[in-house]
């Protein structure tokens, strides 16, 4: 079984920073990606930077630069530090995992099987 909670949601303006956590209880042991995902309202759900099995990073395009992805595995824990943040970066923000022993990449929602709740990033201008 895994387990995710995601926290560090809040309102900023345009301009701000916030840092969000993914607290990850496994108890079936193996290699897991992880990513985070954001949904905004009326909008399909869009990943955002993901780890993979290994430890390599990657971002999508719109964060690039602005969003850092991290992990401190003694806490089961991952991280997305989000610096000048805008307007359009609100939205619900997920953390999702996938069983991965290859450590390529996925950048879609399908292939992750574990969820947390959300946690909401609202950005004003």
């Amino acid at each position: 079984q895994v387990y995710l909670v995601e926290s560090g949601g809040g309102s900023v303006q345009s301009g701000g920073s916030l840092r969000l956590s993914c607290v990850a209880s496994i108890s079936t042991p193996g290699r897991y990606s992880m990513g985070w995902f954001r949904q905004g309202p009326g909008e399909e759900r869009e990943w955002v930077a993901q780890i993979n099995s290994f430890g390599g990073v990657k971002a999508a395009d719109p964060v690039k630069g602005r969003f850092t992805v991290s992990q401190n595995k003694a806490k089961d824990t991952m991280y997305l530090q989000m610096n000048s943040l805008k307007p359009e970066d609100t939205a619900l923000y997920f953390c999702a995992a996938r069983p991965d022993r290859t450590g390529l990449f996925s950048d879609l929602p399908s292939t992750y099987t574990v969820w947390g709740q959300g946690t909401q990033v609202t950005v004003s201008s």
